[in-house]
């Protein structure tokens, strides 16, 4: 063949800026596209073998290489495929609009299994002008009588072609790093942009650094002095055998095996490598399936953090073993994008960047196919293996309540599956809760989300045998509202909510004695305390050891949380009013000490009213320091009293 030159037949004067500014978001994506479409070569050849339409020879060890030579700033990328003649470089490399794998699909259509076919997308060869300013291809083709061919081109429009020296069957391509590639001049880069891109590649994939000639006489040198050191240790000391390399990629990753063949240790191997996390996962989902479509992946249930929004999960998409992109949420239901796994799907209707999903009906289907599986495995531990499944509860619950806020198919297969934590440590479904109470109070569920801060209240309903369960997480507010819309006569109620109805016990006062005491004990706290607006409410309660309480409307109180939440600040905090009310106990001591008290004005009143409201708020909620030191203040001063008494 003659020296040909011409111009490359696209649609536009330069394809090379669009390239390098729209069709691809990350310069590191040459690297997947070349290293792929070099397994793709391989993937044909094979199947062409097989066909008993290319004869193979003794080139049969397929593998991708991948040289940097430092000194020359080029990067090589080597195969030992398919190959291309001269007619097929003019088509597929000249020609940018065509896809060679696209036109082998439809050639060998009836042969060939289309799934182990990577290179659908004919513009990842011209990837590489991202980071190189001259690209040059040495190609031979599988057929023997097809002259070897060399192809350049510098990133214009331009391009050189003659015949090549290559011996071998496959392609070589060479990167000359420019400007746009300076990060790729790093060992380090080259190598973890490999692992980035192409851990489950299908064929090995080898890196190797060439160093500048005085480098490689210091490392001679070193290797020398280590032979002189194995010598004196003695004359019968047998030479070290040079380690094989060892390929990047994982050519048969775990995921692509059947679940029967894999071992719990495997499954822990896995993520540990994959994820670099050395936590051991609490469990996973192997999913493997084959119709209506391809996917198989690997999901795992890490230990989560206990902050709802800081937990960060990962799941790799890959179509082929080749890697798309983390966290893809038309594929991946949006709540199991705190976990992290790996799914493959071939059928992936992908655009030519492989950035984006080309149809996103395609895309639900196997978003729904992923929530069943997750949905299924979970109630199925409920009720075959509830032990473990309380164990991983405390992991488990931010993620399962997510789920059920965000999918509905999910929500109706988890309902009644999700557990209520007791401050004792118990596990109980939502209806499994409500049953046990049946007889105290059918409807309600008591919860606290401060333990400490309302450790009163959470002795006071134990005393009364009723279970106080935990839902301290951010991600409960919403699941409380969730529950109450979706199970009929279910209503949560925060311990400092009203619990004057499970507490009092009936009073033998009249109603006019019980308004008289009223009305003289909110005067007395509003006066000593200095607040005309203070609501006081007197009940008979059944513990004798509480002098006072206080309540908030539940109602209003998750108004005022939803308007912080969702930052309506600025709003008029009078809309929702918290609705504080001071219970006190008439069956309390001090509260009989100021009821049976002709003047409720003295020093000794106000101090013990005053000490009576501090108690009350403290077992609600933290004080102010003005009012702590107040209180300090106050017990000193009673205390002082009863010594003089």
């Amino acid at each position: 063949m003659s020296l040909e030159k011409g111009s490359l037949s696209i649609h536009s004067e330069n394809i090379f800026p669009i390239i390098k500014k729209w069709l691809y978001s990350d310069h590191d994506i040459f690297m997947r596209e070349l290293i792929s479409n070099a397994c793709d070569a391989i993937t044909k050849v094979k199947q062409l073998s097989s066909l008993g339409e290319a004869d193979l020879g003794d080139n049969r060890d397929f593998a991708v290489k991948v040289v940097y030579d430092q000194e020359a700033k080029t990067l090589t990328f080597s195969d030992n495929g398919i190959g291309m003649t001269e007619e097929e470089v003019k088509k597929y490399i000249n020609q940018i609009a065509f896809s060679g794998a696209e036109d082998f699909l439809e050639k060998y259509k009836d042969k060939a299994d289309q799934d182990q076919i990577i290179g659908h997308f004919g513009l990842g060869f011209y990837s590489s002008f991202m980071v190189a300013e001259h690209v040059k291809i040495h190609t031979k083709s599988f057929r023997a009588d097809a002259p070897a061919v060399r192809w350049a081109c510098d990133g214009g429009t331009e391009f050189e072609m003659t015949d090549g020296d290559k011996t071998e069957r496959g392609t070589d391509i060479i990167l000359y790093l420019g400007e746009d590639g300076k990060d790729f001049e790093s060992e380090h880069v080259l190598r973890s942009t490999i692992e980035k891109y192409c851990s489950f590649m299908p064929y090995p994939i080898y890196f190797d650094v060439v160093k500048p000639a005085s480098e490689a006489v210091e490392t001679d040198e070193i290797e020398d002095l280590e032979e002189v050191s194995t010598d004196e240790e003695g004359e019968n000391a047998e030479p070290k055998a040079p380690e094989a390399p060892k390929p990047l990629n994982d050519v048969t990753p775990l995921y692509t095996l059947q679940p029967s063949a894999c071992t719990d240790e495997d499954y822990k191997k896995f993520y540990q490598k994959t994820f670099m996390d050395f936590k051991e996962p609490l469990f996973w989902i192997h999913l493997n399936m084959d119709y209506p479509f391809n996917l198989k992946g690997i999901l795992y249930f890490p230990k989560l953090n206990t902050e709802f929004d800081t937990m960060e999960g990962r799941i790799k998409l890959y179509n082929n073993q080749v890697f798309v992109a983390d966290n893809v949420k038309e594929v991946i239901p949006e709540y199991l994008l705190l976990l992290k796994g790996v799914i493959d799907c071939p059928d992936l209707p992908l655009n030519v960047s492989r950035s984006f999903l080309q149809n996103d009906g395609f895309a639900k289907k196997i978003s729904d196919y992923i929530s069943k599986k997750v949905a299924d495995k979970l109630s199925g531990m409920f009720k075959t293996q509830r032990e473990v499944y309380e164990g991983f509860w405390d992991d488990l619950h931010p993620f399962i309540k997510f789920g059920a806020l965000k999918d509905k198919k999910f929500q109706e297969k988890m309902l009644d599956h999700m557990l209520l934590k007791t401050v004792k440590g118990e596990y109980l479904s939502i209806n499994e809760y409500k049953e046990k109470h049946q007889p105290i109070m059918p409807d309600k569920v008591y919860y606290t989300n401060d333990r400490l801060q309302q450790a009163q209240y959470i002795q006071l309903l134990q005393e009364h045998m009723v279970d106080t369960v935990i839902l301290d997480h951010s991600i409960d507010n919403p699941f409380i509202s969730l529950i109450e819309a979706e199970k009929e006569k279910t209503q949560f109620v925060r311990v400092d909510g009203d619990l004057t109805e499970l507490l009092k016990e009936t009073s033998t006062d009249s109603e006019e004695t019980l308004k008289a005491d009223e009305d003289k004990l909110t005067g007395a706290f509003r006066t000593a305390l200095g607040q005309e607006s203070l609501k006081v409410k007197v009940e008979t309660l059944k513990n004798e050891d509480v002098a006072g309480m206080i309540i908030l409307d539940e109602n209003n109180r998750r108004m005022q949380e939803m308007m912080k939440m969702y930052g309506m600040g600025g709003m008029d905090p009078n809309m929702f009013p918290s609705e504080e009310t001071l219970i006190l106990n008439k069956k309390h001591p001090l509260i009989q000490f100021i009821l049976n008290s002709d003047a409720t004005d003295t020093e000794l009143h106000k101090l013990v009213m005053a000490q009576v409201y501090d108690l009350a708020v403290m077992s609600h909620k933290p004080m102010t320091a003005e009012a702590m030191n107040a209180f300090i203040k106050r017990s000193n001063e009673l205390m002082k009293r009863m010594i003089a008494n």
